[in-house]
């Protein structure tokens, strides 16, 4: 029976039922007299009927938290009466066909822990409107497919605030008599609300600029925290990088007379694409060597593009309704993407995708909170930035690039941005698009924005010898998902090679082809299919799945000694790397196998041979064969178990392979960290960062394996490094093996860093995913330390969020107290902001797959939040539906 909180729930919102804005807004004037206990806001819009709508019917206008001071219509101030007022909305009856409307509200930021709408982040005003945070500030039709131009000016004091920024260029400013000073920006694009940025405060500025493929000189504006202009010049030249990018590959221009943006170090998210005054985490902004990793500054590029790239893909097109985020954040990380292939490795970086896919995304399909690309509904939008949205998005928009070609695939992307320019459309207008430049018929393939889980593709071969043919049967399903039972099959492009014993790749043909090329996209369309080559006179080895064509789960059974030979001869290096990492899996989990039964476990002398082959070997690209090298986690290896997962034996089992592989290869990882060490200044190139990469994995070995030489040269990197990548590099395994000196280590790694934020994020994620560190008192420790701040997103990640993900072991501890104490951080962290608790909540939501004694415990947590009577909106939507898989199930 549904308890009362269930039965209040909040209604969702339901594509379906769709419908125009009753009214549009041309114009938009803002004016704010920013405080320090308040905040004014008045607007003034010019709002017409939309034409589309028979009857307009009332005025609407979302608002949330806001103190309502006045409302006028054509100049005449409306009396209580006039209009309605409730705590999502103001409401005024009747309005003629084009009307004035003036809102004034007065908001508190100081106190905006949720950091939506205009809040304070260590003194300085900055917003964060995507997805509904505009209604925070004042009263408005707050939904993406409304646009209007707008005109901001702000007013506050002008020695605590003199960095006053907005949207657009700057055409006005000035002093006012009390200490107050004013600057009014506009501008020139209409936008949806949820693209406004406003940012006041006292900033330090570096600038640069650019110069656009048509001339045109572009001012690029960095705004940081004095004392922090030292770690910007990274992101300048990523933000520069990106542009030309974007001229070469896309074709598209900067369109702005001055790009701005800001670093702010309380943020939800990584960086947000306001209209020409980006806001960014001051984690995705700020890099020197002495204070970023390798890791970092990759990162830091990336997200600058994602950004950059939102300016066409995003905010020029947007989106019709919210429904539709995947149309800019899908198409935007496949840009990202594609973006960091052309600067670092191409292979090394698709790997990287498709881990984050396979750790992220893949179990959230897998789980009670699954959903399509382009989801049906939803309670509170913010719960839907998941990875399904953006990185099985992109995944989405990379099988169209492939089936289409890059030739094809570009012009369709020049038609959708020229046909949709200034509009708010839909995924289907993009793929149209496509559709119409390439003369390809994308109907099937559609499916995959509205059918939600992974497919999962089961291949068997058969080989006659002869007719010298080789066969592959290839079956596909979509599994059942919430709200999902049936399914159609899916339009899947799967790449093939094959290998000959030789280690040669074959070009292949089907009857009546001529031989081809060595790779061959398949296009499965029916539940079950076969593909037939021929000209195969030996029985080959398959290369299946090739750079990953397709986000789905392949079962194949490739006997070990063909993995090993996939890993040594692929000519595909993604699919090198995905032999090594199934070899890897096969055994770890006969190591699982072996604790769960009590014998003991064994080391696998195919593994070994395999990766001392990788060692020994040609190196080529250094990165990618560190990437080769590294471990399945202990989290993806949980998502390919059986049920029920057993974290316990699954962390041993992975801890006893890490030893007996350094062990075992002990001289190769010790000449391999002699041999990849960097003398003179710190790099962050592609060689540079694929020799290091490589330097501390073995390193890591080393130390995981008590091999004394790698102990002590980890002892002595961590402090004498020159760069927070080698420093990292050493401290992460002391740290994960408690090698002793780690405690001092640590205390003195804090002593040198305490004031640098982002390097104290680094510091304690090191410790929560740490089995030695990150015990359930150990993570109270870290809450209590004084360097934590339970209101910054950032410190709550590094800690909370890097316990319940990178931490298995411990997380799942059997006594299940972690559980409680985790959930007692989800109802204290919903007070203060809603959208992080929810994300943490959703540690919980796959409780089903381990053992009953865990899947009762991780239940009662969720219950006993669920009936928490101020729960927020977001946490209530992943607990309910948390519990409602296992409810319905």
């Amino acid at each position: 029976m549904a308890d009362s909180r269930q039965q209040q729930s909040p209604r969702p919102v339901r594509l379906a039922e769709y419908t125009p804005p009753a009214h549009l807004v041309d114009t938009v004037q803002l004016r704010f007299e920013l405080g320090e206990e308040w905040t004014t806001v008045s607007s003034r819009l010019t709002v017409r009927a939309n034409p589309e709508r028979i009857e307009a019917g009332p005025l609407v206008l979302d608002g949330r938290e806001l103190e309502l001071l006045e409302v006028a219509v054509d100049g005449r101030p409306l009396g209580e009466g006039e209009y309605a007022l409730d705590a999502e909305s103001l409401t005024i009856p009747e309005v003629p066909e084009r009307f004035t409307l003036e809102v004034t509200t007065r908001i508190r930021p100081q106190e905006n822990t949720a950091l939506e709408g205009l809040y304070k982040s260590s003194g300085t005003f900055c917003t964060q409107c995507e997805p509904e945070g505009f209604r925070r500030i004042t009263y408005f039709p707050d939904r993406s497919d409304v646009m209007a131009r707008y005109t901001t000016t702000i007013v506050a004091d002008a020695q605590r605030y003199p960095v006053l920024l907005s949207n657009g260029n700057r055409i006005g400013a000035g002093t006012l008599t009390d200490g107050r000073h004013w600057v009014q920006w506009e501008d020139p694009f209409p936008k949806p609300s949820y693209l406004f940025a406003l940012v006041g405060g006292d900033l330090a500025r570096v600038a640069d600029s650019y110069t656009t493929m048509s001339g045109r000189q572009v001012a690029l504006h960095i705004y940081v925290e004095h004392g922090n202009e030292d770690k910007v010049d990274h992101a300048m030249r990523s933000l520069k990088e990106a542009m030309a990018w974007d001229e070469a590959t896309y074709g598209r221009e900067c369109d702005l007379d001055v790009y701005q943006i800001v670093a702010v170090e309380d943020f939800n998210m990584g960086a947000m694409e306001n209209k020409g005054l980006n806001i960014f985490n001051t984690s995705a902004i700020l890099a020197k060597p002495e204070t970023a990793t390798d890791a970092d500054f990759q990162r830091i590029e990336a997200i600058i593009g994602h950004e950059y790239f939102h300016n066409w893909s995003g905010n020029r097109v947007t989106l019709r309704d919210w429904f539709q985020l995947s149309l800019k954040e899908g198409f935007t990380v496949f840009r990202e993407q594609h973006f960091s292939a052309d600067r670092y490795s191409a292979p090394v970086q698709r790997i990287e995708d498709v881990r984050r896919l396979r750790t992220a995304q893949f179990p959230e399909d897998d789980g009670p909170t699954a959903h399509p690309v382009r989801p049906d509904s939803y309670i509170e939008i913010s719960n839907f930035y998941t990875p399904t949205v953006y990185e099985k998005g992109a995944e989405v928009v990379r099988m169209m690039y492939h089936l289409l070609g890059p030739e094809d695939f570009r012009r369709g992307t020049d038609l959708f941005f020229a046909s949709h320019d200034g509009r708010a459309v839909t995924t289907e207008d993009f793929v149209r698009a496509l559709e119409e430049a390439s003369d390809r018929d994308l109907s099937q393939f559609r499916l995959w924005y509205t059918q939600a889980g992974t497919p999962r593709l089961f291949v068997d071969a058969e080989h006659d010898p002869g007719a010298a043919t080789y066969t592959l049967h290839v079956r596909q399903e979509v599994p059942e998902t919430p709200g999902q039972a049936h399914k159609q099959p899916m339009h899947i492009p799967v790449a093939v090679g094959l290998l000959d014993r030789a280690g040669n790749a074959l070009p292949l043909r089907m009857e009546g082809e001529e031989p081809g090329g060595t790779t061959r996209v398949l296009e499965l369309r029916e539940a079950e299919q076969s593909f037939t080559f021929t000209g195969v006179g030996e029985d080959p080895v398959p290369s299946l799945l090739r750079g990953f064509s397709a986000p789905v789960r392949l079962e194949h059974d490739h006997r070990d000694q063909d993995l090993a030979f996939l890993l040594a001869h692929d000519e595909d290096l993604f699919t090198r790397w995905e032999a090594g990492q199934e070899l890897a899996c096969r055994s770890l989990f006969r190591g699982v196998a072996a604790y769960q039964a009590g014998d003991e476990m064994r080391l696998d002398e195919t593994l070994v041979e395999a990766f001392g082959g990788l060692l020994r070997g040609d190196a080529g690209d250094k990165a990618l064969v560190a990437e080769a090298l590294t471990q399945p986690d202990e989290g993806y290896l949980a998502d390919l178990m059986d049920w029920p997962v057993d974290p316990e034996a699954i962390h041993q089992a992975r801890r006893f392979t890490r030893a007996r592989l350094a062990q075992a290869l002990g001289d190769d990882f010790l000449y391999s960290y002699q041999a990849n060490q960097e003398g003179g200044e710190y790099r962050p190139d592609p060689g540079a960062i694929a020799r290091r990469r490589l330097k501390n994995l073995s390193l890591a070995y080393l130390v995981a394996g008590g091999v004394g030489e790698g102990i002590e040269a980890a002892r002595e990197q961590v402090h004498t490094a020159t760069n927070m990548t080698d420093r990292l590099g050493a401290l992460r395994p002391m740290v994960a093996e408690d090698v002793p000196g780690t405690a001092e280590s640590l205390e003195a790694f804090y002593t040198q860093w305490k004031d640098e934020p982002e390097v104290m994020d680094k510091w304690f994620a090191i410790q929560a995913t740490s089995p030695h560190y990150g015990t359930l008192a150990g993570i109270r420790r870290l809450l209590e330390h004084p360097a934590f701040n339970f209101k910054n997103p950032n410190k709550v990640r590094a800690v909370l969020g890097a316990f319940a993900r990178g931490n298995p072991y411990r997380f799942h501890a059997p006594d299940g107290e972690a559980y409680t104490f985790f959930a007692d951080q989800v109802l204290r962290l919903d007070r203060i902001n809603p959208q992080m608790a929810a994300a943490l909540a959703r540690a919980f939501s796959r409780f089903r797959r381990y053992d009953e004694a865990r899947q009762r415990l991780m239940r009662e947590q969720l219950e006993r939040i669920r009936q928490d009577p101020q729960l927020s909106r977001d946490t209530f939507e992943i607990v309910t539906k948390s519990l409602g898989a296992e409810e319905n199930g």
